[in-house]
């Protein structure tokens, strides 16, 4: 990623709502924000304060924008992604989207054991990617799945370190079945609008990778469907 980009990430892919507006290498500010308000409810004033208020720039100041395109809440990402793409649209920007999975993953990028990313799906699934890192290098990730908290267990094949809500959810299967877990604190387990950008930071020519197209990854089918 260019050292001069500045990036406003945002990930709506859970209740609680992480927004990080990235200068090049550096994190200008980032806020965290869980509450009982709906994310269309605070979505674009937590956006308005934090450019005016906190960073002291303009929205066409910002070079690309971000947000978690899942897996998560189907109602939060459709919110998020919507509100990227307005503004991605309104100001001929880049509109770009990251794996939920990837902005918990890469809050652990010097891990020396694998780690194992459980964001609870309910209907006792998790949505699921096991990452190897080296020395804060990305070397590996599996496929995305939904699967049972033990095939989870199973995909990372050892001693890990198992993070996300589906990690706290299944605590007690994982401590009982796994091999010598590490389970990351409550406060890692969300998905982080600056992990998002950390994921991108490691890819050369992002804004032109098909990966990375702003289109929602929901991996199951909704309650509604199902």
């Amino acid at each position: 990623m260019s050292d001069k980009l500045k990036l406003l990430c945002l990930s709506t892919a859970e209740p609680g709502c992480s927004l990080a507006i990235i200068d090049g290498t550096s994190i200008v500010c980032e806020e965290f924000w869980t509450a009982r308000l709906t994310h269309s409810r605070r979505l674009v004033k937590m956006i308005e304060h934090m450019l005016a208020d906190r960073a002291c720039m303009e929205l066409s100041d910002i070079d690309a924008f971000v947000a978690a395109r899942g897996p998560g809440s189907f109602t939060g990402l459709r919110i998020g992604i919507s509100v990227v793409k307005g503004m991605a649209y309104a100001m001929g920007k880049p509109g770009v989207g990251v794996s939920s999975l990837d902005g918990i993953a890469f809050r652990f990028v010097h891990s020396s054991i694998p780690v194992c990313v459980m964001m609870d799906a309910r209907r006792n699934e998790v949505y699921c990617a096991v990452y190897h890192f080296d020395h804060g290098r990305l070397v590996s990730k599996s496929q995305e799945r939904v699967v049972c908290p033990e095939d989870a267990i199973e995909m990372a094949d050892g001693a890990a370190l198992f993070a996300g809500s589906g990690s706290k959810a299944y605590r007690d299967i994982i401590e009982q079945t796994a091999d010598h877990p590490v389970i990351a604190h409550d406060f890692l387990d969300s998905v982080n609008a600056a992990a998002l950008a950390l994921s991108l930071s490691l890819k050369d020519n992002f804004l032109d990778n098909p990966e990375n197209i702003l289109v929602p990854s929901y991996i199951r089918k909704s309650d509604a469907q199902l």
